[in-house]
């Protein structure tokens, strides 16, 4: 089955390949694509599992729209910043 979250802070592809790449190791999900202008990600998997990926999302920095604010949405802010970096990183030695 597949799903769409909605979340904020994607930048890039680097932020994209990070939720790609930690999405795929949960057991929920079969797949996993991002939207990057849209900040819509699609999931193929188990809907069950929802709540485990938008914990997941939000642990990366990439929260669910709507869902936090104030301090929990500024350290989403700073925790996407990092996994952006590391997703560049790991984009540019998979080449």
């Amino acid at each position: 089955m597949s799903y769409q979250i909605s979340v904020e802070n994607i930048k890039c592809g680097g932020c994209a390949a990070t939720i790609k790449n930690k999405l795929a190791e949960l057991d929920v999900v079969t797949s996993a694509e991002v939207a990057v202008e849209e900040g819509v990600v699609t999931i193929d998997g188990m809907e069950s599992g929802r709540d485990d990926v938008a914990a997941e999302l939000l642990r990366l920095g990439y929260p669910e729209t709507g869902t936090a604010e104030g301090i929990k949405a500024a350290a989403a802010k700073a925790k996407s910043f990092v996994s952006c970096a590391i997703g560049r990183i790991d984009n540019a030695n998979a080449k």
